[in-house]
């Protein structure tokens, strides 16, 4: 019996000591974090005084960015959430405070000049650098630093989607694909809500959708066979969306020339195709998204089946030619709009519900986090769509395969059995073989399928 009441009194002081740790963490992000949406929106808002189309000064922006990046420091480029991915594994959540600033600066740049990336990668860096900077300064061991940056994770995603639960779940579950680290799990909750809290005291306002397009719980198989359908189609957007985005950025990083020329030439070919198509592929894109989840069917009419292509390209050559920002708000643009797509395809009048699945499942494929994908449907759009997007969720996340958008990203799940993985190790790192013995009993069972042909003789 007394062994039982030590116990629980070592649990009730460690529970204590994370209630006040990670609210501390999150009021201090979620500060933060109004301080760099509040900029963001002023910096949107100044686009319209210039006298000619805003997205000219792209190059310029692009260019300047580069240099602030490269003079002040070099881990604030990038879309952000893989540094701080890189660092909670390698570096036991080191990660320097004069990042904060740099990485403000040119994401604010990089988005007020047309730069097509979004503002969560950034607000998970910021938040982790904050909570890396403070765990320096009172002296935390290497294992409580590393669970302050996790909160400053999770606080930073909370803050910035507006998703308190989502968000921090995306914070413990983007770490490592197959484990949510359950003892970080209360402190990220605490640090997730704190900060979005506070962000809302400091004036940020978050935007919610009510699509209100399908609130039946009937037992419908066409609409469930289409939205297993979208799974499988969103698994190979989001398939797509990887392999571009880390190529271009690949062959950007292996051509000779300047950072500068880069950044400029990249710069140029987004104004021409702004100019000539669309602007729609600049900057956050929120308006397109707002556009996609229209439940009137609409505004949904703007959108174009190739939206979600040319906005992968965006995205690719403003990260590959050292733009700073995140990858998310460009995967809801390509979610929502693919979702769109999608629904024109298969016909009938829930566009806006497969709008919405896109929003969520491309995320799920792209990031390997499928819970915080649900749980962030529910939050967004409401309860209602909780068993339409448990469906096309988990596929999704399935079809992608063993990939990511973030290289450094562990990996500790196979996704099919005939598939052999290094677990444990990164994204970027990870041997995958396929067990031929399984491959070559599927094209033995596929040749069993395959129709006779047989010969009518016609009788006279």
């Amino acid at each position: 019996m007394k062994k039982h009441i030590t116990e629980e009194t070592i649990i009730f002081f460690s529970v204590f000591k994370w209630l006040i740790l990670s609210a501390i963490i999150g009021i201090m992000i979620g500060y933060l974090m109004s301080i760099f949406l509040n900029t963001l929106h002023y910096a949107e808002n100044m686009q319209g005084h210039f006298p000619f189309p805003y997205y000219f000064i792209l190059p310029v922006g692009l260019i300047l960015t580069v240099w602030i990046i490269q003079t002040f420091d070099k881990n604030a480029t990038g879309h952000g959430t893989e540094k701080v991915i890189e660092a909670v594994h390698k570096r036991d959540g080191q990660i320097d405070v004069k990042v904060i600033p740099v990485k403000l600066t040119a994401t604010v740049i990089t988005i007020f000049s047309g730069g097509s990336v979004g503002k969560e990668g950034p607000g998970a860096q910021i938040g982790a650098s904050a909570a890396s900077f403070f765990a320096t300064v009172f002296r935390f061991s290497a294992q409580d630093r590393k669970k302050l940056v996790i909160c400053g994770i999770s606080a930073g995603f909370a803050s910035i989607f507006g998703t308190p639960i989502a968000g921090a779940i995306f914070g413990i579950e983007v770490l490592i694909v197959g484990i949510i680290m359950y003892d970080v799990l209360l402190p990220s909750f605490i640090a997730g809500f704190a900060a979005f809290t506070t962000a809302q005291f400091f004036g940020v306002n978050y935007k919610y959708y009510d699509i209100n397009f399908y609130r039946s719980f009937e037992l419908d198989i066409n609409l469930i066979s289409q939205v297993i359908m979208a799974g499988l189609f969103f698994g190979l957007i989001a398939f797509f969306f990887i392999n571009t985005v880390n190529f271009i950025e690949r062959y950007i990083k292996s051509l000779p020339f300047n950072k500068y020329k880069i950044a400029g030439v990249a710069g140029l070919i987004m104004v021409a195709i702004s100019f000539f198509i669309s602007e729609k592929y600049l900057g956050l894109g929120l308006l397109t998204i707002r556009d996609a989840l229209d439940p009137t069917l609409g505004l949904s009419e703007s959108i174009s089946w190739y939206d979600f292509i040319l906005k992968t390209l965006f995205t690719s050559l403003t990260l590959g030619a050292g733009g700073s920002g995140g990858v998310i708000t460009p995967i809801f643009f390509v979610g929502t709009t693919s979702g769109v797509t999608f629904g024109n395809l298969v016909g009938g009048d829930h566009i806006a519900l497969f709008a919405a699945l896109g929003f969520v499942s491309v995320l799920a494929g792209t990031t390997n986090t499928p819970i915080a994908s649900i749980i962030m449907a529910v939050e967004l759009f409401g309860v209602h769509m909780a068993n339409y997007a448990g469906l096309s969720v988990v596929v999704a996340f399935l079809i992608t395969g063993h990939r990511s958008i973030f290289q450094s990203q562990r990996l500790a799940l196979k996704k099919a059995d005939n598939v052999n993985i290094g677990e444990g190790e990164d994204m970027g790192h990870t041997d995958i073989s396929l067990n031929m013995n399984d491959i070559d009993r599927v094209k033995n069972f596929g040749k069993k399928l395959k129709f006779k042909k047989f010969k009518w003789n016609k009788k006279e």
